[in-house]
């Protein structure tokens, strides 16, 4: 995509976008009072106006005067850990009392768990990092199977009803179609510009051995891949070294995307953009020419060996081991010395590709998965668990979770900034960052309800590595005012879209998958089982929660 459509497209889409759009975000220490009216607008809950339950402190800890026991479901990124022995629980069952009896299930199975105990009934009071669509939330809602939290957000939620009141875009996406908030979600202070790019990381020391540059298209790219491979660079006379290291193809697809003037409007909705011929027209992704171009590249560095043999369906454990080893040239991750330990790692420059492009579009909105949290109707203590969940959306709560204890897990320095200490920082034991946190902490993987900011945040995104490498892709990076936040359907569009969305978006990556390793050869029977799969309804769709967007923010 040239540059003059950048600056068209900004033009368009400016005002429409840009009041929704976060800014940063700091808010109090989380035991301020709820009240004023209707902030979350809606229904359900309990009532602004109503006695609050006996027992129950609507401000400051405990937060409930008698203990009290509340069943918990949630998605977890390290298998060891036990979130019923995990200081961050512990600590906060004490100054609360409410005590979470958890069930955690890996990452890897979350969707298959949380499906089959909400098919069954027997599911619990709450739904903690699961990570529901909005589908999902909006269908669970629907049921009455997740409590509506309007009134309760209003009223015992302050730190959370402060941001949405201030960045109105999060209200927006995760109020459902009947008006109902079913869910909390995760957000990310877009002044913290690292965390959102997704940009791989390239051996540094192996391209200085090969004698190459980094790569600035994608020919270069090609040719760096083929080096890693056949180069021998670690020395040690074995092939053993591997070019690209990923789990499934999405990372590739998705970080070449740009190369080729694809998602140029970001990840929020990942199978459409707007496309570059008539503007403000919603063009569907995965059927685009430059979309199967796209293709037959990533697999032509298939057939060449460049990528992992079983890529579609490599495990991520062994990547990860691969990656332990110093084996991965280009990892297709966050910075490997947060989760492998391995030093010398540098972001890959964003690539022009063959008809001029040179955009990074793999962008996500600030608002980011909304069904993170979530009470259903076997709570209990819906109240309690609602003022439970709003501490980790003001300060103090987002120091915590991050954190952890000052002295003990983190300094403050004189200026007011805060780092980890010296044995989580540099393990001597060896464990990596993610590891050595994951003693004390569940954030990192990535899955949690919270607002996140580069003050408190000391992941891979945060560390310094990460910061230079999003200023290197930053100036071809697509800018908050051009990146769509997650649409909104209509209650009868998201009736449809339950069935009709994710039958598509199915068969889409499915046949992502089937293309790279086998090229494109059934591309026109792919195009037109798409069509008979109801894709112009599909598009139809999107294209009015387009027209909505840009019309109640104009």
């Amino acid at each position: 995509m040239e540059r003059s459509y950048r600056k068209r497209t900004r033009g368009l889409l400016g005002l429409a976008l840009a009041a929704a759009m976060l800014a940063a975000c700091s808010n109090g220490n989380g035991d301020g009072a709820g009240g004023g009216s209707g902030a979350a607008g809606g229904g359900g809950g309990a009532k602004a106006d109503a006695a609050a339950p006996a027992g129950l402190s609507e401000t400051g800890f405990p937060i409930v005067s008698e203990p009290i026991t509340v069943s918990g479901f949630a998605g977890k990124f390290m298998a060891n850990v036990d979130w019923s022995t995990l200081k961050l629980w512990t600590d906060y069952e004490a100054r609360t009392n409410i005590h979470v009896e958890w069930e955690t299930v890996q990452k890897d199975v979350l969707k298959e768990k949380r499906n089959l105990l909400l098919a069954g009934g027997n599911y619990p009071e709450l739904f903690f990092a699961s990570a529901f669509p909005k589908t999902d939330v909006a269908k669970y809602g629907d049921q009455g199977v997740f409590l509506p939290l309007n009134d309760l957000i209003d009223r015992y939620a302050p730190n959370f009803k402060a941001l949405m009141e201030k960045y109105p875009v999060i209200e927006q996406g995760i109020t459902m179609p009947d008006g109902n908030i079913y869910s909390l979600p995760t957000v990310y202070d877009p002044e913290f510009r690292s965390v959102f790019f997704n940009t791989p990381w390239i051996k540094k020391e192996w391209l200085d051995k090969l004698g190459l540059s980094e790569p600035t298209n994608l020919e270069q790219f090609k040719t760096m891949l083929q080096a890693i491979q056949t180069g021998d660079p670690n020395g040690n006379g074995k092939p053993d070294e591997i070019a690209w290291g990923g789990v499934g193809t999405n990372g590739l697809v998705s970080y070449l995307k740009g190369a080729y003037g694809l998602n140029n409007h970001g990840t929020a909705n990942t199978y459409v953009d707007e496309d570059p011929e008539a503007a403000g027209k919603i063009r569907f992704v995965p059927t685009d020419e430059r979309y199967k171009e796209l293709l037959e590249f990533v697999h032509g560095l298939y057939k060449d060996g460049l990528l992992e043999k079983d890529i579609a369906s490599v495990k991520a454990e062994e990547i990860d081991a691969k990656g332990a080893e110093g084996l991965l040239g280009v990892v297709d991750n966050v910075d490997p010395v947060a989760i492998y330990n391995q030093q010398g790692y540098v972001g890959l420059p964003v690539l022009e590709g063959p008809h001029g492009d040179r955009m990074y579009t793999y962008l996500g909105a600030p608002l980011g998965n909304i069904g993170m949290f979530a009470l259903t109707d076997k709570a209990k203590h819906p109240e309690a668990m609602v003022r439970w969940m709003d501490y980790f959306y003001g300060d103090e709560g987002i120091r915590n979770f991050f954190m952890g204890w000052k002295d003990e897990t983190f300094v403050e320095n004189a200026d007011g900034s805060v780092d980890y200490v010296e044995d989580i920082k540099n393990n001597k034991d060896g464990l990596s960052l993610d590891q050595a946190v994951s003693q004390y902490l569940i954030w990192p993987g990535g899955y949690y309800p919270g607002f996140v900011t580069q003050k408190y945040f000391k992941g891979a995104e945060g560390l310094p590595t990460s910061v230079e490498n999003s200023k290197k892709a930053d100036p071809y990076a697509l800018q908050a005012d051009q990146v769509w936040p997650g649409f909104n359907f209509a209650q009868e569009e998201q009736e449809e879209m339950g069935t009709l969305g994710t039958d598509i978006q199915t068969y889409v990556d499915e046949m992502r998958d089937k293309f790279i390793l086998n090229g494109t050869g059934e591309w026109e029977a792919y195009v037109s089982t798409l069509e008979g799969m109801g894709l112009k309804r599909y598009v139809e769709i999107y294209q009015s929660a387009l027209d909505r967007t840009l019309g109640s923010n104009g």
